[in-house]
């Protein structure tokens, strides 16, 4: 009867995730997974995962070097079905349930473990293991590691996570040595896959040397014997990122740290200090989230907090320590009720787990709420055992059910939550409408905004965008590269040279912004001008074949055949299918070189 309920409990748990992500499979892809996804070169080939070296000269060496798993993931996708969103989401909803059935039976493990065997909760171990995956799997929260298609990273991560961690207890609490040595194994093999998919990662072996003293009792010889190939395991990703930094001394530490994921490495303007500062302020905004998840946002409007006398980084410091030593206490009372380790370790494992991605290593945004969707995984235990834990002090029939009902209520609240937040999702503009209306002061919402417009067509609303995220920064060049493109769509042609002056003078080396300024003065007949537009943005770039292309246009209208069909074959030599050059070549007259 127990494994038939398991099974209707798992049942559940698998229709209430896609039920909630049923109307996400025609979600497009979003942001920076143009070139992540659909413009990068080793997911549409699966040979570089075979020979890792032929990558070594492109920009996305250092994404396939510390995310090896991650994207191999996508170039299977890409392999099945191209650029089809569909089996993408299918993917990542598949990964987001078997998550949620590794923590359902992680949570029944931990109720057979020595020091909770005979815990007052361990007769509620099944409802307490239900209802926090049914948490897990609806929270809205999760929504940006599901849905977002690129974040699959987080939540393929978490995967092995748990997998290596659930096959460490069990085979710590298996009797059969070859179950025991070959869950082990399993264990250390997933904690490698882990390493190489995503760096936070880094802090499993950490959380099972926790969960060993927490739940589990040997002699300290056997555990440090069976922690060290765990531990060994960390070395992976200081390693991949040590292969960069050496690369950086042929390529440049900047351009190798822009290989990274933008959202999840890089070097930020902000010092440690004051971003673990501001990180403070976060961590507290992610409990919030959880605890009640309203005002979620794609792209927060975040301020940097450089002191830690200013009240809102002190008074977050202060929450979170109350937090930490409350862990700690209920950690001392569990000698005599071990139920509430269960509790402690929640809360211990939730700050591990963010640690990561929310200490001192910079990252250039603050906030993402991707990055909760491991350590909310420790939370929901803790609260869901609490809840349970005073029922049981209450010792009253009526205050078990009205715990019952209360989680029922509150999951389903949050399964509706997330179906409409992943409306949100549905397209690039709706995605960054939402983001503008809750982050206004935001330059990079405006300017995605501004872009998806362009997608669609809607020029003059993106222009509005663009001119809102001028006023925010004038310093940004981008914005008024974007801003000179529309200007010329619409017909302005005088608006759109002002604006790529500005560009340029905003950014000097910016190839593309002299580029466009050449192709406005050629629509105005003023070839001299254009023709020194383009030699600016080939010596800026001499591989630009865009430049080379227009630059070839002039010289033929011009009727110099000689030049013009230079610049032609050196597009050609650069891009060999460009039809327009080809085209264009075709069509010079035959003359003598």
């Amino acid at each position: 009867m127990t494994k038939m309920k398991h099974v209707i409990n798992l049942i559940l748990i698998c229709a209430v995730g896609l039920i909630i992500y049923s109307n996400t499979f025609h979600v497009p892809f979003q942001c920076d997974e143009d070139p992540l996804i659909k413009n990068n070169p080793i997911v549409k080939d699966l040979s570089y995962f075979i020979e890792p070296s032929r990558v070594s000269g492109l920009e996305q060496y250092g994404a396939l070097k510390t995310r090896y798993i991650g994207f191999l993931t996508f170039a299977f996708n890409y392999k099945l079905h191209g650029l089809d969103v569909t089996g993408y989401h299918v993917v990542n909803i598949l990964i987001h349930v078997l998550n949620t059935f590794l923590y359902y039976f992680l949570v029944l493990l931990t109720f057979n473990t020595p020091f909770l065997m005979g815990s007052r909760l361990r007769r509620y171990s099944e409802t307490v293991a239900l209802f926090s995956s049914l948490l897990f799997i609806s929270h809205p929260i999760q929504t940006e590691a599901v849905t977002y298609i690129y974040q699959r990273l987080a939540s393929l991560v978490t995967f092995f996570y748990l997998l290596s961690l659930v096959s460490y207890v069990k085979s710590r609490l298996s009797s059969g040595r070859t179950g025991h040595v070959g869950l082990y194994l399993l264990s250390v093999v997933s904690a490698i896959m882990g390493m190489t998919t995503k760096e936070n990662a880094f802090t499993l072996p950490i959380m099972i040397v926790l969960y060993e003293f927490f739940f589990l009792d040997d002699s300290l010889r056997n555990r440090i014997l069976r922690f060290i190939p765990l531990i060994l395991t960390m070395g992976i990703i200081p390693l991949a990122h040590l292969d960069l930094a050496e690369k950086a001394n042929f390529m440049g530490m900047a351009k190798v740290m822009q290989q990274l994921d933008s959202a999840s490495a890089g070097i930020s303007r902000i010092s440690r200090l004051s971003y673990l500062f501001t990180e403070f302020r976060v961590i507290v905004t992610y409990l919030r989230l959880l605890i009640f998840p309203v005002n979620q946002n794609f792209y927060y409007e975040y301020p940097w907090l450089h002191s830690f006398t200013d009240r809102q980084v002190f008074l977050s410091f202060l929450f979170l320590l109350t937090v930490i030593c409350t862990g700690t206490y209920l950690l001392y009372l569990s000698k005599k009720k071990p139920e509430l380790r269960l509790i402690t370790f929640g809360i211990f494992g939730f700050f591990i787990a963010i640690s990561v991605e929310s200490s001192i290593i910079p990252l250039p945004l603050f906030i993402d709420e991707y990055r909760v969707y491991l350590p909310s995984i420790f939370l929901f235990t803790s609260a869901v055992s609490g809840a349970f834990l005073i029922s049981e002090n209450i010792k009253s029939k009526r205050a078990h059910t009205v715990i019952i009902s209360f989680l029922i209520i509150i999951s389903v609240l949050l399964a509706v939550a997330t179906y409409f937040r992943n409306t949100i999702w549905a397209s690039s503009i709706s995605l960054w409408e939402d983001t503008v209306r809750k982050s206004p002061g935001d330059v990079n919402a405006h300017n995605n905004l501004g872009r998806s417009y362009d997608d669609s067509g809607k020029y003059d609303k993106a222009i509005e965008q663009y001119l809102v995220a001028a006023r925010l920064d004038p310093r940004d060049g981008h914005t008024f590269y974007d801003l000179g493109i529309d200007y010329m769509a619409i017909g302005m042609i005088d608006a759109a040279i002002e604006a790529y002056e500005v560009a340029i003078n905003r950014q000097s080396q910016f190839p593309e912004a002299y580029n466009n300024l050449g192709t406005a003065f050629a629509v105005k007949g003023m070839f001299d001008e254009a023709m020194k537009q383009y030699v600016i943005a080939i010596k800026q770039n001499p591989w630009f074949h865009d430049a080379h292309y227009n630059l070839g246009l002039v010289y033929k209208a011009r009727g110099d055949i000689t030049n013009a069909r230079r610049e032609f074959k050196t597009v050609l030599s650069v891009e060999p299918t460009h039809y327009l050059a080809l085209e264009a070549l075709g069509s010079l007259a035959v003359s003598p070189e």
